[in-house]
């Protein structure tokens, strides 16, 4: 017994025991405390509100909602806001992120200058002042009866770019998206049995008859397949509109993480072996070649870690969206805690929401890490 109380295993498992359990006993101590000075106020506790109806509506929502809709409804709707900004701007992002690193390696000199000067200019502007920059240039332009134009189809003014739509509802732009991720999984699953041009050929017509189905079912039947927007009084009816706080938001949240994602891929672009980018070239290849087959895949693998941490960080960030009221989780839950009272329940679901989020992206980046590192011998 004594042999076992001077073992450095026990001392070090015993220490780590007492940690845990002291720190589980202060969380407990912390919400006793917590609920019993709720209590003492005279406020309600619980998750019993989600059901209640809210009263109030958001300006805009991937889902319909109204007035009617339930505290959990309107949540759902601020994740699925904050989903919808948040993905388009990793994949826009990353986009201009690369053309960026490309302009930096180039042999060039005026596109090194054009990507130099576009790192330094954005990447030393806070994101913040850079999304107010942006929604007061696209709150002051036109109204909608003096609207630009584009051949009676689209229209762009202080309301937005308002766009025609196939007859979609919210929730069957969510099923496609799925469908898109599937036939993602699908067509890498499926490149030991069937080669590149049947793969391509199968996942669009897969597509297309998933796009068929949605808009052919739950559809009015006088409704046309395309909603094309008019100007009806001071607003358009029917399209889509982006409306300026969305985008705003999106385009600051690209150009600020296109100048951090540009600079990690660079740094992957130059920690290739020159000698592989010469074989390349004495193979054959042209420069572009050499960038698409040999260069940017291996460089991928080194640049990302860096790469999941600003993924990580540039979700988080669409929380700046509440200074121009556009209505992502952030700000639905602030506004739920205002009107409901319920605020220790609303921000353990906000922080909830984001581990969530943020989990899911790191693991997936981490899944993709784990099949693009080169595998060596045990």
């Amino acid at each position: 017994m004594s042999a076992l109380l001077r073992s450095r295993a026990f001392k070090r498992g015993a220490i780590q025991i007492g940690f845990l359990v002291l720190l589980v006993g202060l969380i407990i101590a912390a919400a006793v405390v917590g609920r019993t000075n709720i209590l003492s106020q005279g406020m309600a506790t619980g998750f019993g509100f989600l059901e209640q109806t809210t009263g109030w509506t958001l300006s805009f929502s991937v889902i319909e909602i109204g007035p009617r809709s339930t505290y959990t409804r309107m949540l759902l709707a601020g994740i699925l806001n904050t989903l919808a900004v948040g993905l388009l701007t990793l994949v826009l992002a990353s986009l201009l992120g690369l053309i960026i690193a490309l302009m930096r390696v180039s042999t060039n000199t005026p596109m090194k200058i054009v990507g130099g000067t576009y790192i330094e200019l954005f990447r030393n502007v806070p994101v913040i002042l850079q999304v107010l920059f942006w929604y007061a240039l696209l709150t002051h332009t036109p109204s909608p009866r003096n609207a630009i134009n584009f051949g009676d189809i689209a229209f762009f003014s202080n309301r937005g770019l308002t766009l025609p739509v196939p007859a979609l509802s919210g929730w069957d732009v969510i099923l496609l998206a799925l469908g898109v991720v599937a036939l993602s999984v699908a067509f890498r699953k499926l490149a030991y049995r069937f080669d590149f041009r049947q793969r391509v050929f199968g996942c669009i017509a897969a597509f297309v008859a998933l796009f068929s189905i949605l808009i052919l079912t739950g559809r009015a039947p006088d409704m046309p397949l395309i909603s094309v927007p008019e100007l009806k009084g001071l607003r358009f009816v029917g399209g889509f509109t982006l409306k300026p706080e969305f985008t705003a938001l999106l385009i600051g949240l690209v150009l600020f993480g296109a100048s951090y994602i540009g600079e990690i891929i660079r740094g992957g672009l130059l920690s290739v072996d020159k000698g592989k980018l010469e074989a390349g070239a004495a193979l054959g290849l042209s420069h572009s070649q050499v960038n698409r087959f040999i260069r940017i895949p291996l460089a991928f693998r080194a640049m990302l870690p860096a790469l999941s941490n600003q993924y990580v960080w540039l979700m988080k960030g669409t929380t700046v969206g509440i200074v121009i009221g556009y209505p992502d989780y952030f700000a639905v839950v602030s506004t739920s805690i205002n009107q409901s009272g319920q605020t220790l329940e609303l921000l353990a679901l906000l922080m909830i929401g984001f581990v969530i989020i943020n989990y899911s992206l790191g693991f997936a980046m981490n899944v993709l890490n784990e099949r693009l590192k080169l595998k060596g011998r045990n």
